[in-house]
């Protein structure tokens, strides 16, 4: 079992950044696939990133491409979704999840570790 724990979230104005982190403690992140998901609310959970083992290969929805980083360091466990040009529509809560799949996966399904989530508010 694969105890995620994100931090980092809060309340920023349009246009500001947020660096959200993803940890666990008993077990390496390493072997997983990891990704970003959000849920604002009255709609559905979306995929936001993921991010190879190694970090080399890197998937963004086309909502956030160009604005999120999904970055990971296994040395430290940890993976980082750093938020920039903040937009009101960004507001949701912010899941980290793992997936032990090879390939990079974008389907909330595949994903079989989750954490609690984070809340993010963009503030116009």
């Amino acid at each position: 079992q694969v105890q995620l724990v994100e931090s980092g979230g809060g309340l920023v104005q349009a246009g500001g950044s947020l660096l959200l982190s993803c940890g666990a403690s008993e077990r390496t992140l390493s072997s997983y696939v990891m990704g970003w998901f959000r849920q604002a609310p009255g709609k559905e959970r979306e995929f936001v990133a993921a991010i190879s083992w190694s970090g080399g290969k890197s998937h963004y929805a086309d909502s956030v491409k160009g604005r999120f980083t999904i970055s990971r360091d296994n040395a430290k466990n940890t993976v980082y979704l750093q938020m920039n040009s903040l937009k009101p529509e960004d507001t949701a809560v912010y899941y980290c999840a793992g997936a032990a799949t090879i390939v990079v996966v974008i389907t909330a399904g595949e994903y079989g570790y989750w954490g609690q989530g984070t809340q993010v508010t963009v503030s116009s």
